[in-house]
C-alpha cells in the first residue's frame, strides 16, 4: 500500500492556523497533473536509450489496466508490461495509511455483484471475499450503521429515510420504485453495461437524450426529497448535477442493482484493497512512474516510447484516461465527453466529535443534506476492535459539479492545500461546531478529470468505442468508455480488452 509520503512524493508539511485552536499538519499530493499536462502539450520527450520487445502493452495502471494484466495472468500470459505514469498504481482506487488508518484516496466500496458479473464475482472468490458456498465475508460487508444524513439541526438514520416525507411524497417515492423496478426487469440496465444496454437498442433512447431534471419533471415528480436523493446520486456516482446528466444514467443508478441487494462491499482503505490483490498478481510487470508519450504504428506493430524506453509490441491496452489518447496514440479518434473534476481530502482524527443526544450514531457514510459536498466515510467503519477507539480518519469527498467542466477544473487546481482544508473543515463543521479541535491533520487530493460525465447522449456517442473493428491494434479500456466509473465497468473493459489483444497476439 502506498502510504501518504510515498503519493504525495515526501511533500513538505504546511500548518494551518486561520481561526484553528492549534496548528494543523498536511500536504496536497502530486495528482500527477503535471506529467499528464506534459504529454498534452508535447513536453514529455526523452531520448530513447533501449529497445525492449514484448508483445503487449498495457498503459495505465489503474483498475482497467491491473484487471487486464491480472486476466491475461490467469490465461496463462505473462509476456506483457503495465505502464503508469504516477509512482502508484492504482488510479482512482489508490489508498493511503498513517499511524491510525489505511484510507481510500478515491473509490471506496462495491455493492454487492449479481450474479450475471461473473468476472467480479471471480476477483472475489479469489480474494476469499466471496465463499465458494456463495456467501459473503461479513467482515467485508459494511457494518451498521451504513448511512446516515444531516438535515434540519440533526443526524438522522439513513438518507431518503432522513427527509420528512408527506402523503403525497411518499406515493412519487412509491411511483418512482415502481418505475425503477419496471426499467430493472427490461434488462437493459445492468452492471457491467455491456451485459445489458450493449444488447438493446438504447442508443436512441429518450432517456438518454433528457436530463434527470427533465424527466423528473416531466414525470411530474415534485418532491423535494425525491428530488436530493436523485441530484445526489449523479453527484455521487458522476460528478455531475441531476440538470446535466442523462436521464439515462441516473435511472442506471437505481435500476442497475438489486432492490434488497445487501452491500455494500468495503475496506478501510476503500478499493485499494482490490488494487493491491491485482497489482500482487502481476508482480514486477507494472512498471510505475513510466508516462507513455507516443503510440505509433511501426511496421505490422505499435511502438510505445515511456521514458527511454521504446517497447515494440502487437497491441496496446489502453487503459489510462482516453482524453489523454489523443494528444499520445498516432490516429487516435478525438474524445467526445467530458470529465468532471473532485476534491478529496483525508482529515485525521485524535478524537470524534461530540455527540449530541438526538443525533443518530456515527455511520459508514454521513451525508450533509444541504451540502455541495457528498459527506465523508469513517475509514475504521470496519474495525473489529474490543474497545472503540477515539482516533480515525474521515475521507472527505467534493464533487465540483455546480459550474461547466473546465470552469470548475480551473478552480479546483487554483485552489492550494490552505483553501482546499478549509473548505472541508468549514463545510462539516456545520454538523459537527467543534471538528477543529478533534483533527490533527487534513491531507488533499485534487482530481482535475476524475470520472467521466454521462451527460445526454452518452450513449449514442460510446456505442462506436464499445465494438472497435477486429482489427485494431489499439484497444480502448478505460471505464470512461462505459460513461460510468464503476469498479465493474473498468473490470469489464480492461478484461474485453485483454481478450482481444490474447487473440491478436495468438495466445487463445
Amino acid at each position: 500500500m502506498a502510504g501518504v509520503a510515498a503519493l504525495a512524493g515526501a511533500p513538505a508539511l504546511v500548518r494551518l492556523t486561520r481561526k484553528a485552536p492549534r496548528p494543523l499538519a498536511g500536504a496536497l499530493l502530486d495528482d500527477s497533473s503535471a506529467a499528464g499536462h506534459g504529454l498534452r502539450d508535447g513536453r514529455a520527450d526523452v531520448a530513447v536509450r533501449r529497445v525492449v520487445r514484448t508483445p503487449v502493452v498495457i498503459v495505465g495502471g489503474g483498475v482497467a489496466g491491473l484487471s487486464a494484466a491480472w486476466w491475461m495472468q490467469r490465461q496463462g500470459m505473462r509476456d506483457f508490461v503495465v505502464l503508469e505514469l504516477a509512482r502508484n498504481a492504482g488510479g482512482n482506487a489508490r489508498g493511503g495509511e498513517n499511524a491510525v488508518s489505511a484510507y481510500p484516496w478515491g473509490a471506496h466500496y462495491v455493492p454487492v455483484p449479481h450474479p450475471r458479473a461473473e468476472h467480479v464475482r471471480l476477483l472475489f472468490a479469489e480474494m476469499g471475499i466471496l465463499g465458494a458456498d456463495g456467501t459473503w465475508s461479513e467482515t467485508d460487508l459494511c457494518h451498521a450503521p451504513k448511512e446516515r444524513t444531516f438535515i434540519h439541526g440533526r443526524w438522522r438514520e439513513g438518507q431518503l429515510e432522513a427527509f420528512a416525507m408527506d402523503a403525497t411524497e411518499q406515493g412519487e417515492l412509491r411511483r418512482f420504485e415502481e418505475t425503477v423496478e419496471a426499467l430493472r426487469a427490461s434488462g437493459a440496465f445492468t452492471v457491467p453495461l455491456a451485459l445489458g444496454a450493449a444488447e438493446h437498442d438504447v442508443a436512441a433512447s429518450p432517456l438518454d437524450g433528457l436530463t434527470a431534471d427533465a424527466w423528473l419533471a416531466r414525470e411530474g415528480y415534485r418532491s423535494p426529497a425525491l428530488r436530493w436523493l436523485v441530484d445526489y446520486a449523479c453527484r455521487d456516482d458522476f460528478g455531475t448535477r441531476a440538470r446535466d446528466a442523462s436521464a439515462w444514467a441516473a435511472l442506471h443508478y437505481f435500476a442497475a442493482r438489486d432492490h434488497d441487494e445487501d452491500g455494500p462491499l468495503t475496506w478501510a482503505d476503500g478499493n485499494a484493497r482490490l488494487v493491491r490483490h491485482l497489482a500482487s498478481r502481476v508482480g514486477d510487470r507494472v512498471v510505475t512512474g513510466a508516462p507513455v508519450r507516443r503510440v505509433e504504428r511501426r511496421g505490422g506493430g505499435l511502438r510505445v516510447l515511456a521514458g527511454d524506453t521504446a517497447w515494440e509490441c502487437d497491441a496496446v491496452v489502453w487503459a489510462a484516461p482516453t482524453f489523454l489518447a489523443p494528444h499520445v496514440v498516432e490516429g487516435a479518434p478525438a474524445v467526445p465527453w467530458r470529465y468532471a473534476p473532485w476534491m478529496v481530502a483525508n482529515l485525521t482524527l485524535d478524537r470524534r466529535p461530540a455527540a449530541r443526544a438526538q443525533d443518530a450514531p456515527e455511520a459508514w457514510d454521513n451525508v450533509i443534506a444541504d451540502s455541495p459536498a457528498l459527506g465523508y466515510v469513517v475509514a475504521t467503519h470496519q474495525a473489529l476492535r474490543g474497545v472503540p477507539d477515539e482516533r480515525t480518519v474521515w475521507t472527505y469527498y467534493w464533487p465540483l459539479a455546480d459550474a461547466a467542466p473546465a470552469d470548475a477544473r480551473r478552480r479546483l487546481l487554483a485552489l492550494d492545500w490552505r483553501a482546499c482544508a478549509e473548505h472541508a473543515l468549514t463545510d462539516l463543521e456545520r454538523a459537527h461546531p467543534d471538528l477543529r479541535a478533534c483533527v490533527s491533520r487534513v491531507d488533499v487530493l485534487r482530481y482535475g478529470h476524475a470520472m467521466p460525465r454521462p451527460e445526454p447522449g452518452f450513449l449514442a456517442a460510446r456505442r462506436a468505442w464499445w465494438d472497435p473493428p477486429r482489427d485494431a491494434r489499439v484497444l480502448y479500456a478505460n471505464s470512461d468508455v462505459s460513461g460510468l466509473s464503476l469498479f465493474e465497468e473498468a473490470q469489464w473493459r480492461g478484461i474485453a480488452a485483454a481478450e482481444r489483444a490474447l487473440a491478436l497476439v495468438g495466445r487463445v
